[in-house]
């Protein structure tokens, strides 16, 4: 298994500017919290139809996919109790440019997704663990027990990438780097996983 798991895998830290904006807002980035548990638990059920035979990735990524889907379950009742309504949102930019770097050829295209699958589960640890003082208990108290459930799935994604190529630290470094600009650089919309949101979209 990979030394020093999913901690310490982040080229950069998420923005002050961020965590600002989201602790104002943070009824927005409950909302998109409760997309991303949905989504995280989608990736690792394409990832078991992808690679049928892996049996022991499978049961591993089967298990994360009910840990995800209860976490979806918990952030939705929560809302119902801070009377957060649950809304449409458009996905930001985050995602799409993480899955633009995936290769599409064998065994490439597996160690990228399972480095990509550490790297967003890295990232939802820091930003759990950034927001967690900022928010209203019943919002900072759940964020602070995720966030060590999602630095053990950030291990085991690490751990499945260390299974699909021995480069992967070197691979791992170019993904961070492009996971950090993501995260850094100026959005246009608030998400949990979106960069610092630009001024006149904050004041409007």
């Amino acid at each position: 298994m990979p030394d020093n798991a999913s901690n310490g895998i982040l080229a950069a830290a998420t923005p002050t500017a961020w965590i600002q904006t989201a602790a104002e807002r943070w009824q927005e980035i409950l909302i998109d919290h409760a997309y991303c548990e949905k989504k995280a638990a989608s990736s690792a059920l394409a990832f078991i139809f992808a690679y049928p035979e892996l049996e022991q990735q499978n049961l591993a990524l089967s298990r994360l996919a009910r840990e995800e889907l209860r976490h979806f379950e918990q952030v939705t009742r929560l809302m119902r109790r801070l009377g957060v309504p649950f809304t449409r949102l458009r996905p930001g930019r985050y995602a799409s440019g993480l899955r633009a770097m995936v290769r599409t050829h064998e065994p490439a295209r597996r160690l990228d997704l399972m480095l990509i699958g550490a790297l967003i589960e890295a990232r939802s640890c820091e930003r759990f663990v950034c927001l967690a003082p900022h928010l209203p208990p019943a919002v900072g108290d759940f964020y602070a027990e995720l966030a060590r459930v999602e630095s053990r799935h950030g291990e085991l994604y690490l751990e499945l990438a260390a299974n699909a190529g021995d480069d992967w630290r070197e691979r791992l470094a170019i993904l961070a780097a492009t996971e950090a600009d993501l995260i850094t650089a100026p959005d246009t919309e608030l998400r949990f996983h979106s960069g610092p949101v630009r001024a006149s979209v904050c004041s409007s």
